[in-house]
């Protein structure tokens, strides 16, 4: 899947347009980041297209700790959606997450990011 795709698929599950389907990957994947792991971010990096890559780099910095509504809240901030255009969103994009990258990096990734996390791709579905 290249990153065109990926932005097509994010905005149909969220009901959105292409556009912000793009805009809201990149702040999902920018904020995901934040809570990543160094090591964790630049191996989910290493499986998405290259576009995408960038969203997931950081300066080198401990993890911050914060749940989904904090996730979601940094979202909408930077992507001018509403409260739940973004939470749709942000489910939106870790479940497209789900479907491209392998299952190992997936299941590490929501190792680090928690329960919660994971409750919101099971909403996803």
């Amino acid at each position: 899947m290249d990153d065109k795709e990926f932005f097509r698929a994010v905005a149909d599950r969220a009901r959105l347009s292409r556009q912000e389907g793009a805009d809201l990957t990149r702040a999902t994947l920018e904020t995901l980041a934040l809570r990543l792991s160094d090591g964790e971010a630049r191996d989910l990096a290493l499986e998405l297209p290259e576009p995408l890559r960038v969203s997931l780099k950081r300066e080198r910095r401990e993890m911050e700790i914060f749940g989904p509504d904090e996730s979601i809240r940094r979202v909408r901030a930077r992507t001018g959606l509403s409260a739940s255009e973004a939470d749709r969103g942000v489910r939106a994009v870790l479940g497209t997450l789900q479907e491209v990258i392998s299952r190992k990096e997936f299941e590490h990734a929501m190792s680090q990011l928690g329960k919660e996390y994971a409750q919101l791709v099971e909403a996803a579905r």
